[in-house]
């Protein structure tokens, strides 16, 4: 069986199609197929409040190529899913009426407590006992939420995002309500460890010198911000091989997990291979195990 999520964020929209695989009653998920495309919705929502037109239209041609490659797969089911560019949008939901009518593919714009949720339900896997932080910055927001024994105790989502910097329209004080969330919260007589998820951090951590397998230091997260930041836009994808819609966000989100990370003294960063579209497919077997039992 295969199921697919759509992820359609304020910088790029994502599909993932996985296959659902069951072993001595225990399930879990393999990748089979990922494509990601730059519609950039957050140049359009941050600087002028709406979706335009060139943007619908890009993005309902997408869903088409998206279903397409579903039905190719013979996708059992799916669920698309749009995040920070498009809940802002002053014409966002007529925008996903419009999509649906002409792709038969329906969007749910969700807020941000319910983007922290689907991301947290896998991510959690990836911790122990200890206190965590994780950090998960999109184009448009970033959300973040503390763990103390793999439960989550408090969670926030910021109007910070790499797009939302790129184009200068951070929201007066977010900065300071961040850093002050982070403040009030964090408990500094623990030790405190942060986890990142993120397109941006994953690409800084392949980038970075690691502890091991799965992390990497502050210290080298702000060696690779600085570095990149040296070179200029063209030579970031020339010379460094970065895609066009990365070269340009990649130093302000990794700005933004520094930042976090020196707020709450977490010297080490956990990057796991799970994001949002792992908690959208995590979801829908839960709906369709669900309706399979009745």
């Amino acid at each position: 069986m295969k199921l697919a999520a759509i992820d359609i964020g304020s910088n790029a929209a994502r599909l993932q199609i996985s296959t659902i695989l069951h072993n001595d009653g225990i399930v879990s998920f393999k990748r089979v197929e990922y494509v990601r495309f730059p519609l950039r919705l957050g140049h359009d929502v941050f600087n002028f409040g709406e979706l335009t037109a060139e943007s619908e239209a890009r993005t309902t041609k997408l869903m088409q190529v998206y279903k397409l490659l579903m039905e190719l797969h013979e996708v059992e089911d799916y669920m698309a899913c749009a995040t920070s560019a498009m809940r802002e949008s002053a014409n966002g939901q007529d925008v996903a009426r419009r999509i649906e009518a002409a792709t038969g593919i329906r969007i749910h714009i969700i807020d941000g407590q319910k983007e922290a949720e689907l991301i947290n339900n896998v991510v959690v896997q990836a911790l122990d006992d200890r206190q965590f932080l994780h950090i998960d910055v999109g184009g448009g927001s970033t959300e973040l939420n503390l763990y103390k024994n793999r439960q989550k105790v408090n969670s926030k989502s910021f109007k910070i995002g790499s797009v939302r910097l790129l184009e200068g329209k951070e929201i007066k004080g977010g900065w300071r309500k961040m850093e002050d969330w982070v403040e009030d919260n964090v408990d500094p007589s623990e030790e405190i460890i942060a986890v990142g998820t993120g397109g941006n951090i994953s690409k800084l951590f392949n980038l970075a010198s690691k502890i091991d397998d799965s992390s990497t230091t502050v210290t080298e997260i702000e060696r690779i911000r600085d570095y990149i930041a040296g070179f200029s836009q063209e030579d970031r994808i020339n010379k460094l091989r970065l895609n066009a819609d990365r070269a340009d966000v990649i130093v302000p989100a990794a700005s933004i997990y520094i930042s976090v990370m020196k707020w709450a003294g977490a010297n080490q960063i956990i990057v796991p291979d799970l994001g949002l579209k792992d908690g959208i497919i995590q979801l829908v077997y839960s709906h369709l195990s669900r309706k399979k039992r009745g």
